[in-house]
């Protein structure tokens, strides 16, 4: 198997995070946007183009705050993600088109039923995947120093 690289947009504006919103039989479920990184493709130009697909918004890609391996015979999902192996790169981001709200998204995931802003207080009770970006999410907020490497975390 392949180890697949995948670009994610961290967007937080306000006390509040845009997430894809996803539905599977267990209910919603969060994820930040982005995906798989193409052949030729930068991780930058990947997040862009990821971010118009699943949320309708050109991004300015910033700063790489942490990588997060994702290893699926690891975790609780392994019954179906057994041999996935992903690398995952996620960046601060902010909207170029912040007043143009009406875009839709042009290719969003399978389970994607949406966006949704998501108030930073409202994180610890949403199901967001990864689980413990959470925190790391918070001390970025709170300007407190996290590794960048996250390693093998769901």
């Amino acid at each position: 198997m392949r180890i697949r690289n995948s670009a994610k947009a961290l967007l937080v504006c306000k006390g509040e995070i845009l997430l894809t919103k996803n539905q599977d039989n267990e209910g919603y479920f969060y994820l930040c946007p982005g995906g798989g990184q193409e052949h030729g493709e930068t991780l930058h130009a990947a997040i862009r183009r990821e971010c118009i697909e699943e949320i309708g918004y050109n991004v300015e890609v910033g700063e790489l705050l942490h990588i997060r391996e994702y290893i699926g015979r690891n975790h609780e999902h392994a019954s179906f993600d057994y041999d996935v192996h992903q690398v995952e790169y996620y960046f601060l981001c902010e909207l170029k088109d912040e007043v143009d709200q009406g875009i839709e998204p042009s290719n969003p995931d399978s389970h994607q039923v949406g966006i949704e802003w998501v108030h930073i207080d409202d994180l610890q009770e949403s199901r967001l995947y990864p689980k413990e970006l959470k925190k790391y999410i918070v001390k970025h907020l709170n300007n407190e120093k996290s590794s960048v490497y996250l390693g093998d975390i769901n």
